[in-house]
């Protein structure tokens, strides 16, 4: 398993501008570690001669409808179905005081 030194975890953490426990630093070295392990091993991977895939859905292009015109909502017909107040919808809050 590739090891990360406490240093780097120490230094990632100030870099993030995140503050933790010593306990929390170990943990995230174990993940931090195993994912860098696992890392390793997707690079052992042969991957000659495998195209490379630029999006994940580019092979699933028959899934994606064609997009076309339509004929749009009237603004009455769209706001029927919400809560609204003054021509504009109402949602809620997303941040709290």
């Amino acid at each position: 398993m590739t090891d990360i030194s406490k240093e780097e975890v120490e230094k990632l953490f100030h870099l993030c501008r995140i503050a933790c426990s010593e306990e929390e630093k170990d943990t995230l070295k174990t993940h931090l570690s195993r994912t860098l392990a696992y890392m390793e091993e997707l690079n052992a991977i042969n991957t000659e001669g495998v195209e490379p895939c630029y999006h994940v859905l580019a092979s699933h292009k028959h899934l994606l409808r064609e997009d076309c015109e339509e004929e749009l909502l009237t603004r009455e017909d769209y706001l029927a179905n919400t809560v609204h107040v003054g021509g504009l919808i109402r949602v809620p809050p997303v941040m709290k005081e």
